[in-house]
């Protein structure tokens, strides 16, 4: 079946394929004005603090306007704390994506180093997101109004997979106190983990795999003496 377009027919096929490469152009775009707004807000942030940053100056030095940035973002702080927040839904991703006969903490480690692992290559774009987090995670921790924010997240993330292990293993959230405690673990690891292997230059992906596994092995030893 063809379709008459111009000087010649269109196949459905074809007008599918312009179709379908027309939408991820769009999608690339977004990707792209997105990520130039989270950089743009991070130098800035880096230049003249968060406190004495501006959506008008984020928006001018990403090129855009007042309103394309209002469009991918409600504030400044949501621009901030974007870095972490794509890790963290990144996680929760990796975490849904488990096999279900994997045990809730192997599941939770397993998907840690999917999203790690994600921070790993050699490209420039992964680079550029590596010292993006770093810095992130330096300028929220400076930041008391950011640092409560994303705690803020933090607990809801954590209430969200809690949600998930209970489904996973087919327990009552209600009255099942072991998907919250497996989840603040985890995230009690992966938090000391992360504090380990980077500062405002950027995030160390290696170590940070390392420091996991380090934590996570040393589980065991919190109950007992620490005495030596």
């Amino acid at each position: 079946m063809t379709l008459t377009a111009g000087p010649g027919p269109v196949t459905i096929e074809e007008e599918v394929g312009a179709m379908t490469e027309s939408a991820g152009l769009r999608e690339r775009k977004k990707q792209q004005t997105r990520a130039a707004l989270i950089t743009a807000a991070q130098r800035l942030f880096a230049e003249q603090g968060f406190d004495g940053t501006t959506t008008d100056e984020i928006a001018a030095a990403a090129d855009v306007s007042q309103r394309t940035l209002f469009r991918y973002f409600a504030g400044k702080e949501e621009m901030a704390l974007a870095p972490m927040a794509e890790m963290q839904d990144r996680f929760t991703e990796e975490v849904r994506r488990r096999p279900a006969d994997e045990p809730p903490m192997t599941a939770l480690r397993r998907a840690a180093r999917e999203m790690i692992g994600g921070f790993a290559g050699d490209e420039e774009a992964t680079e550029q997101r590596r010292q993006i987090l770093g810095a992130t995670i330096d300028l929220v921790n400076r930041t008391p109004a950011l640092l409560a924010e994303n705690l803020r997240r933090t607990v809801d993330r954590g209430e969200r997979l809690a949600r998930l292990l209970a489904e996973r293993e087919g327990v009552d959230l209600t009255d099942d106190p072991r998907p919250r405690l497996a989840v603040t673990t985890f995230d009690g690891a992966l938090r000391v983990a992360t504090l380990s292997s980077c500062d405002a230059a950027a995030i160390d992906p290696v170590r940070m795999g390392q420091e996991l596994e380090r934590c996570l092995a040393a589980l065991p030893d919190i109950f007992q003496h620490w005495r030596t």
